[in-house]
């Protein structure tokens, strides 16, 4: 199975990218929130973020955020460690989701393909770029966040030139109308890259 990663910093439009092609009935894995869902139904992954963070990280109602968010934020080891336990996961996930899959290609949407080393898992990377002002503002909207923090978490990531660079393709979201147009085209890119694969 052709495998197709497409990422994009905070308030560039992924998601809304990632949509348009479930409709056009293209499979898309979603990282962020198998991560999660592994996080809570894996007991092997239980187990060890037990085993590396204390039995604090779950409780009576599951996996507790906020004590995880504690035990990492501002160590960079503890998040170093955290991904090298999550990450696997979702990739053992992900690569056992992908053969189950129909059609020419399926997509694995994260926010840090690269950062986590999933574009490795993957045949082509599209990047979701838009101008950093509509980033902010969309992500304000969305998360009712401080326009400096998301500032700050836009700093935080990858620049999307850096994303660009790394990427075979690249597709700017200003508007939907464009946008639709442009992943129409690039869903026929993929689908031709990935019969082209086969032969």
């Amino acid at each position: 199975m052709y495998k197709v990663g497409i990422t994009g910093g905070i308030g560039a439009g992924k998601s809304t990218l990632c949509d348009i092609l479930r409709d056009m009935g293209v499979a898309v894995y979603d990282s962020d929130s198998r991560a999660k869902q592994l996080m809570s139904d894996d007991e092997a992954l239980r187990d060890a973020l037990v085993e590396a963070f204390g039995s604090g990280v779950y409780t009576s109602e599951g996996l507790d955020r906020g004590y995880l968010a504690r035990c990492v934020f501002g160590d960079a080891e503890a998040l170093q460690r955290l991904n090298g336990i999550v990450h696997p996961a979702v990739i053992r996930d992900f690569e056992t989701w992908a053969e189950a899959q129909e059609g020419d290609y399926v997509v694995l949407e994260s926010a840090i393909l690269f950062e986590s080393g999933l574009d490795s898992r993957v045949d082509a990377v599209v990047a979701v770029m838009a101008p950093e002002e509509l980033r902010v503002e969309r992500a304000m909207q969305r998360d009712g966040a401080s326009r400096e923090d998301i500032l700050r978490r836009i700093r935080n990531q990858m620049s999307d030139d850096q994303r660009a660079d790394n990427a075979k393709y690249a597709v700017v979201n200003i508007n939907r109308e464009e946008l639709v147009e442009d992943v129409e085209q690039l869903h026929r890119r993929l689908s031709y890259d990935a019969i082209s694969r086969r032969r």
